[in-house]
């Protein structure tokens, strides 16, 4: 019989925010695989385990999550200023595809780790103790985020007292800048696509519906909770096992996209499922997060949940929040009624495991909004380090 061996590439798994992937360096990929094209897609979903009509990635790496089906590529810098490029693949689980047409801000904070980890930033610019900030080029959209990562007698920092809602143990901090994260687009597009803060969208199942649509951090979709009949207090269960739910959740994503011009027809949503994202908001309330922990009225700004890759994500996209923060900060949008009204540069949300604050510094001139950085603070951890290994045949 005959049979094709497995092949071992270097890998590190590493967690960063609430999500992990499988993180590459680009030339320890096979020289097929270090460029776009089917070999690459078809090599990161055999490590990934898709597509997996079970659902469950026993075969592979990932771990049946929209947080946990993603490959990271990580190369020297191709752009002056920049320490390393980053190149992120949303895994799809149950169908053979690889999005490419966003970012993840949650594995963002474990680029500037690995970077260092893995030998692409001289060790002699590291400081013997203090913060190192990464520059990183985010690839897939072409923007510029810092890491700000802690280092520790020579080493990165990775542990440490600061607790992230919806990761278990605490870690090390890791505040995360996005420069200028609105996507502008070819046409030199607004921070709001359509050019207006709230607009109407005519739905297929679900009816006319307010949505506010940014590009910030990644491209999504907002619409008021009580709207489309939730309260914004929803846990993943409430959601993700209603089919009619989830299909009324797509057409609104489909809806959007075609009207941010990412896509031309609503048909063509299954071919770009990583953005835009679908988020839905209401004003602060007490609610029970998925923790069992109680989050108080009064410790947040508003309630948020969001959907990824066709889910209710299990906290928040680090993207999404980016999105979320630029969004409070422009007077008008739902975002920013949920949250109060008025002027902020802060915010912070309840999500279904808990809080998140992040910040955007957003300006209008000749009338048009713009945002000049967004920052959080996540962390990261190697989680296992070594090799990957499937069948050579695969890609």
């Amino acid at each position: 019989m005959s049979h094709s061996p497995q092949i071992r590439i270097p890998a590190t798994y590493m967690r960063g925010g609430t999500s992990k992937g499988v993180f590459f360096r680009r030339d320890d990929l096979p020289e097929r695989a270090r460029v776009a094209g089917p070999a690459r897609d078809a090599l990161l979903m055999r490590v990934i385990g898709s597509p997996d009509p079970y659902g469950k990635h026993t075969d592979g790496m990932g771990g049946a999550t929209s947080s946990t089906s993603k490959c990271v590529i990580v190369s020297p810098a191709s752009v002056p200023d920049h320490d390393v490029d980053y190149l992120y693949g949303q895994v799809s689980i149950d169908t053979a595809f690889v999005d490419w047409s966003g970012n993840c801000g949650n594995l963002s904070t474990a680029v500037g780790p690995f970077a260092i980890a893995a030998g692409l930033i001289d060790p002699a610019r590291l400081p013997r103790d203090g913060v190192f900030p990464v520059r990183v080029w985010q690839a897939n959209i072409g923007k510029t985020i810092v890491v700000h990562v802690p280092i520790a007698d020579g080493q990165v920092q990775e542990t440490g007292d600061f607790e992230l809602d919806g990761v278990t143990f605490p870690a090390a901090e890791i505040v995360l800048e996005f420069l200028d994260p609105a996507d502008e687009g070819e046409d030199g597009g607004a921070l709001f696509p359509t050019g207006n803060v709230v607009d109407t969208l005519d739905v297929s199942g679900v009816g006319r519906l307010q949505a506010t649509m940014i590009n910030a951090g990644i491209p999504t979709v907002f619409v008021d909770a009580a709207a489309i009949g939730y309260t914004g207090s929803e846990l993943q269960e409430a959601i993700n096992g209603d089919a009619q739910a989830l299909a009324r959740f797509e057409a609104i994503r489909a809806h959007g996209a075609v009207r941010m011009g990412l896509i031309a027809d609503v048909a063509d949503a299954a071919t770009r499922q990583h953005t835009p994202k679908v988020a839905f908001v209401a004003p602060a309330e007490t609610y029970v997060a998925s923790s069992g922990r109680l989050v108080a009225a009064e410790a947040i700004d508003l309630r948020v949940r969001a959907l990824s890759m066709g889910k209710l994500h299990h906290a928040m996209m680090g993207t999404a929040a980016v999105a979320i923060a630029t969004a409070a900060s422009v007077p008008g949008t739902l975002v920013n009624q949920a949250a109060g009204g008025g002027a902020r540069n802060a915010v912070r949300f309840g999500h279904p495991s808990g809080t998140l604050q992040v910040g955007a510094e957003a300006v209008q001139a000749d009338g048009r909004w713009q945002v000049t950085k967004a920052v959080m603070s996540r962390s990261a951890r190697i989680l296992m380090e070594g090799a990957v290994r499937v069948p050579g045949d695969a890609f």
